[in-house]
Formats: C-alpha cells, sequence, structure tokens
C-alpha cells in the first residue's frame, strides 16, 4: 500500500512538471498579440474617432492576422506567423484577430475569406492579402509593404 502510495505521489508530481513545461513552450511559441477591438482602437486604428480618414496609430507597422479557429488554413498559417513575429522582433508589431470573436473588426475590413494578412505601414495606406501564403512571400511583403 506504502509503495502504490509513493509511486501515485510521485507520478502526479512529474505530471506538473511536464504541464509547467507545456505552458512555458506554448508562451514562448506565441509571439502574436491577440487583439481585441478595444485593443486594435489604441494600437492600429481608431475607427471610431477616425471614420472617414485612416490614422495608424502605432508606433511601428505591424501585420495582422485574421483568422478562426476552425478555418485549416488558418491553422496552417499560424506557425509561419509566429515565426516571423519572432525574425522581425522589434522592427514590426504582429498581431492576430479571431474573425468570431471580433466581427465588428472582421466586418470594417469586409474580411469574407480567411486567411486575410492586413499589412499596414506607418504614414502609409494598409494592404491586405488573402490566404495562406508561403514564408517567403510573407517576407517579401513585409519588406517591401512595412520596412520599405
Amino acid at each position: 500500500m506504502f509503495v502504490l502510495l509513493v509511486i501515485g505521489t510521485a507520478c502526479a508530481g512529474n505530471t506538473n512538471k511536464v504541464n509547467n513545461t507545456d505552458l512555458k513552450e506554448k508562451e514562448n511559441k506565441e509571439m502574436a498579440k491577440e487583439l481585441t477591438k478595444k485593443d486594435f482602437l489604441e494600437k492600429v486604428y481608431n475607427f471610431e474617432a477616425n471614420p472617414e480618414e485612416w490614422k495608424f496609430e502605432g508606433n511601428k507597422p505591424c501585420m495582422i492576422d485574421f483568422y478562426a479557429t476552425w478555418c485549416g488554413p488558418c491553422k496552417m498559417l499560424s506557425p509561419i506567423v509566429e515565426e516571423l513575429s519572432k525574425e522581425y522582433e522589434g522592427k514590426i508589431d504582429v498581431y492576430k484577430i479571431d474573425v468570431d470573436k471580433e466581427e465588428e473588426l472582421a466586418a470594417l475590413f469586409g474580411i469574407r475569406s480567411i486567411p486575410t494578412l492586413l499589412f499596414c505601414p506607418v504614414g502609409k495606406q494598409p494592404t491586405m492579402t488573402q490566404g495562406a501564403l508561403p514564408k517567403n512571400e510573407l517576407k517579401k511583403m513585409i519588406d517591401d509593404i512595412l520596412l520599405k
């Protein structure tokens, strides 16, 4: 009986270590920040204050991934977006918007197909692209649209 108690306690301790490790790995992986409407108004575009004219609110260019959790192509694009977020850290901000949670933001940009990426350069009009593009094409777009 004592042996079973010791084994059970030891296994429980190991499970917690694995779960903590999994959480840390997940935190390290997710560099792209999830945006709510409130965040979007503060960090990207305050369409309530400026409904007629695009005025970028950020201090560095950004790329926004409009996605849904159930979308297959979105799931394929997500790790690429995370990689780009790490590669361009400090140069651009990378955000994600769940179209099911933030329907107003999706409607604002006429999002009808996902994934859709919105590229917001500082001082210029935004550019949008649809589909799960390969990483090399996305890097070219970041370099040409956001960092040029």
